[in-house]
This record gives structure tokens, C-alpha cells and sequence, in this order.
């Protein structure tokens, strides 16, 4: 590759346009800030107005946000139409909003399952559904996986097999919008320094026991780093990765494979 082939990395995303759900906090914020580092208007979803205030704030002019709850329809509509009446289209679609807790199988209630696959799942599925209009041809999809759909983590089942699906939906996605020249590809991150991570321990007094006890998983010897995953966000939302569709693009610390 000649010096006048390599991307500016400060601006390979000027001039477009992007979308990132779940961008208030944790993996999300780091994200959005990495893709208006690059150049990209970004447009942000987040359940609560305070943190996706200071999202936006945090861009420098460079992002606007839309609160709104993606496992609620009428909230999910309304994000689309303020785009759709906004005259924006899409280059980036940065599917991030999800989440879920610790519950083993005897614990299990019908509401824990429903919440975490209304979250990671149908709010993934409706939220490409109502892109499909706005993403321009040869635009970037990118949703959020989680190392834990490749193995089995005690009290840990449900969350796993919802981002398990995603998996499977993002290499039928691929296939269905290949025609468009439209990307789909999962970010698997592996446990991650986030506040969402934290928030799994009983309570603040054992969370440092418990990003101790995730950091022994990782070959890497620590936990992932919000911004690595944004890094390679921006690598597959960018001309850089123009020929890769249906992947996985890990970045765990060798944690799915160890």
C-alpha cells in the first residue's frame, strides 16, 4: 500500500452520516465519539435524556441525540420519522443498544427472558427494519455481539443465546442486502470496562471482585477497553473493510477462543 492509499484516519468518515443506538454510555459513547473523530455526523439513541445530553455534548457539535427505547415501537417509529423528515440518510448503522443480567436456569423467570430478547434481539431486528429506507446503497451495518454466544458462562444463558441470534440474523442480513452493497457485520467484544458491567455485581462493594474474576478469563490478562471496540467499529464502518460482510470481528483478548 502507497502513503496516498492509506485512509486519513482523522477524516475516512467526513461527510457521512451515522446512527449508533445504545450510544449514551459504555461501548456506545466511546463509539460515537470515535465516528465524529472521524469525520461522521452521528446521530445517538439513549433511554435517559441526562446521559444522552452529555453524549452530545461530549461531540463538539458533531452529533444530535434522540432519546428513545428500542424495544418500544412507538419510540422506534418516532426515531425514524424525526430522521426521515430530517432529509438524512445513512452511511453507518452502529446497532448497540442491548444488555443483560446474570440469572441461572432454575432462577429464570418468563419476564427475565422476554426483557433481555425484547432488548438484544426484536429491538436489533426492528431497528434495521426501519433503517432499511434511510441506509444508502454500500452502507456500513454494525451490530454488537458478545463473546458469550461462543461459549457457555454459568447464569449467563440467556443473554448469550440472544446474542447467539444476533449472530445468526447479521450472516442472513449480509446475504439479504448484498444487492444494495449493504455491510452487515457483528463486533464481538469480550467483557468490557463499562458501567453496564459494573452494574452486574450485586452491588458497587463486589464489583471490583467480580471485573477481578472476568479479567482471569481473558488470555489478555485484562478487560477490554471501550475504545478498542470503538476502533474496530470504525474499521468496519469504514472503506477500510468495503469487502467484508457477514463476519465477526472479535475483540475479546482471546476470550471466545481460550
Amino acid at each position: 500500500m502507497t502513503g496516498q492509499d492509506t485512509p486519513n484516519a482523522a477524516a475516512e468518515l467526513a461527510g457521512k452520516i451515522a446512527l449508533v443506538t445504545g450510544g449514551s454510555k459504555g461501548i456506545g459513547l466511546a463509539v460515537v465519539q470515535r465516528l465524529a473523530a472521524a469525520g461522521a455526523h452521528v446521530f445517538v439513541t439513549g433511554r435517559n435524556q441526562a446521559d444522552l445530553d452529555t453524549a452530545v455534548q461530549s461531540l463538539d457539535g458533531a452529533g444530535t441525540g434522540l432519546r428513545g427505547d428500542v424495544t418500544k415501537p412507538e419510540e422506534l417509529e418516532a426515531i425514524f420519522e424525526f430522521l426521515s423528515h430530517s432529509g438524512k440518510t445513512l452511511d453507518v448503522l452502529h446497532i448497540n443498544a442491548g444488555g443483560g443480567g446474570f440469572a441461572a436456569l432454575h432462577e429464570l423467570t418468563p419476564e427475565d427472558f422476554d426483557e433481555t430478547f425484547a432488548r438484544n434481539v426484536r429491538g436489533a431486528v426492528f431497528t434495521l427494519q426501519k433503517a432499511l429506507p434511510l441506509l444508502n446503497d454500500g452502507a456500513s451495518v454494525i451490530i454488537t455481539g458478545s463473546s458469550s454466544a461462543s461459549g457457555g458462562k454459568a447464569s449467563f444463558g440467556v443473554y448469550a443465546a440472544s446474542k447467539a441470534a444476533i449472530r445468526s440474523f447479521t450472516r442472513t442480513w449480509a446475504v439479504e442486502l448484498a444487492g444494495r452493497g449493504i455491510r452487515v457485520n457483528n463486533v464481538v467484544p469480550g467483557p468490557t470496562a463499562t458501567p453496564g458491567l459494573r452494574g452486574l455485581a450485586p452491588s458497587e462493594a463486589a464489583a471490583p471482585t467480580l471485573l477481578d474474576k472476568l479479567s482471569q478469563t481473558i488470555p489478555l490478562g485484562r478487560l477490554v477497553q471501550p475504545e478498542e471496540v470503538a476502533e474496530a467499529v470504525l474499521f468496519l464502518a469504514s472503506d477500510r473493510s468495503r469487502f467484508t460482510t457477514g463476519s465477526e470481528l472479535f475483540v475479546d483478548g482471546g476470550a471466545a477462543h481460550s
